[in-house]
């Protein structure tokens, strides 16, 4: 079989700074090769390379770097806008910032096939059709005058795909394509893309999800520091990783038989807070709770019907269900940022939601909240001692000496030291970042954290630290944890107790090992069928 792609000794540096070194693979049509790593491992930049887009800065070199049997090194621009898009497709992460806001789906795939000359306007328009179809779009000529931000996420995905195989390249690379979506979305677009593979379509899959690998990759290559540190067919790799760092990658991955155990090789480390005395007995009760938005178009839409939940001092509730399914609604009302039309919420056994701001303000320390991006919910400006400090309850922390301590406090709590204070949010990883946001959840000494989504935009092996960095902080605090995400794996590894909502609606609730031992409506049992498995020796 010819070899579609093929790198050799491939090396991309800026500046004075190598960020891959030395790295060789080659792909077959009709085969999916996965490159995995981290933040940082090279992985991303291998594929802008492979496409000309390393950036007017980048220093590359290698042996062979060979498209379709044709050198790809010393192309111009020029060629490089030839190759892109009829050659080589490119999908990215995030459709909303890919697509052009303001630009509709069907003129931003038309522009491909204009910008390489293919047939007239008509004839673009019945191809932009077709392809709309081919990726499983419904009703194309509607989506096709509509803007990105009226499709859904599973849509607008599948557009971005159509826009990249519009000219039938021999090569698509997908650079995390499925990480923002829902589990039944992402089974969705994996699916398209093996329809792909089996055409004769060559895939390059970039990832740190084991998981997706497993599902559509047949051979997998593992970056760390820009290195390959392992390569092989992707049974035997996920099955019997010969080197530890593939290993610690599969070790991170929340799954059924770690449940109870640490993910990441930190130890536990003992925390300066004061547990709480409260050891059993209901922390946040949500009685028929309802609400209702009206859209742009005037309509009224019932975002939460009739929702009902307890949590028990010490406990973790997790809520699941795909985008649109009213579970960030549901956590913004049990923090009492958004009022409920009906029902109420009752926090210690007192009413909550119906108290004003003004009546909450006293009792607001006794629940916190951690987000999926902190960096949007940060002052940029502001340094993070200040961030630790304005949290403290001002009663307890009078003077700067006893406020500045306690932040150094925290940040040791989470795993940071005290060089950290005066760095402002934009100098810190993603991790970083999230453990000054779990800090600052501490600040006021709350008894109820509501995590959304606090892990999904991490590493696989930062979101084993952060994980089991709030199951010690729970363990030796006593709090307790409303617990949002899509992902099914984490909320199977963190939650008592688990909450399924579709479409507004709790549709199923039960313990953990209830709901995913035996799942009794069938939209919860096809979310676990929809959930990817990693080839591995355990069943994960």
């Amino acid at each position: 079989m010819s070899e579609l792609l093929k790198v050799e000794d491939l090396t991309v540096g800026f500046g004075d700074r190598d960020v891959v070194r030395g790295l060789s693979f080659q792909v077959n049509p009709g085969e999916c090769f996965a490159i995995v790593g981290e933040s940082g491992s090279g992985k991303s930049v291998t594929a802008r390379t492979i496409l000309g887009l390393a950036g007017p800065n980048a220093q590359v070199s290698a042996s062979r770097l060979e498209l379709n049997g044709k050198s790809l090194l010393g192309n111009r621009d020029r060629d490089w806008r030839r190759i892109r898009g009829r050659e080589v497709g490119f999908v990215l992460q995030d459709a909303l910032v890919s697509l052009d806001p303001l630009r509709k789906v069907g003129d931003e795939i038309a522009e491909t096939l204009r910008l390489h000359k293919f047939g007239n306007k008509a004839a673009r328009r019945q191809r932009v059709l077709e392809l709309l179809e081919a990726v499983g779009v419904p009703e194309p000529e509607l989506r096709a005058r509509q803007l990105p931000g009226e499709l859904s996420g599973g849509q607008r995905q599948r557009a971005l795909i159509a826009s990249a195989i519009a000219l039938d390249p021999s090569l698509v690379i997908a650079d995390e394509p499925t990480t923002a979506l829902d589990v039944t979305v992402q089974a969705q677009i994996l699916d398209l893309l093996a329809g792909m593979k089996d055409k004769g379509t060559g895939l390059v899959l970039i990832s740190h999800d084991l998981a997706v690998v497993g599902r559509l990759a047949d051979r997998v290559a593992v970056m760390r520091n820009g290195v390959l540190v392992e390569q092989g067919p992707v049974a035997e790799v996920l099955a019997a990783p010969s080197h530890p760092y593939t290993q610690a990658l599969l070790d991170a991955v929340p799954a059924a038989h770690r449940k109870g155990t640490r993910l990441s090789h930190q130890p536990a480390r003992a925390v300066h807070g004061t547990r709480h005395t409260d050891t059993e007995g209901v922390l946040l009760q949500a009685k028929n709770l309802v609400k209702r938005f009206r859209g742009p178009d005037g309509v009224e839409r019932t975002a939460v019907s009739d929702v009902s939940f307890e949590i028990g001092v010490g406990e973790t509730l997790g809520i699941v269900g795909e985008s649109g399914s009213g579970k960030t609604t549901t956590a913004r009302m049990a923090l009492a940022l958004t009022e409920p039309d009906e029902g109420s919420v009752h926090l210690l056994g007192e009413p909550w939601s119906e108290l004003t701001e003004h009546q909450r303000r006293p009792r607001r320390r006794r629940i916190s909240v951690v987000y999926q991006d902190p960096l949007s919910s940060f002052d940029p400006r502001w340094s993070v001692r200040r961030i630790l400090t304005d949290a403290l309850p001002t009663d307890t922390y009078e003077d700067a000496k006893a406020r500045d301590q306690r932040a150094k406090e925290l940040l040791d709590d989470v795993g940071l030291g005290e060089e950290h204070l005066d760095r402002r949010p934009l100098l810190l990883s993603g991790g970083q970042r999230q453990r000054v946001a779990i800090a600052r959840a501490l600040a006021p000494e709350p008894s109820l954290i509501v995590c959304d989504e606090p892990v999904s935009a991490l590493d696989v092996t930062i979101q084993a630290q952060v994980l089991d960095l709030l199951t010690d902080l729970q363990e030796q605090l006593g709090l307790s944890y409303l617990f949002i995400s899509h992902d099914l794996g984490v909320i199977h590894h963190v939650a008592d107790r688990v909450l399924v909502m579709r479409e507004g609606r709790v549709v199923e609730t039960g313990t953990a090992e209830d709901i995913f031992d035996a799942p009794q409506n069938p939209y919860t049992q096809e979310l676990l069928a929809s959930l990817p498995q990693p080839t591995t020796g355990a069943a994960l």
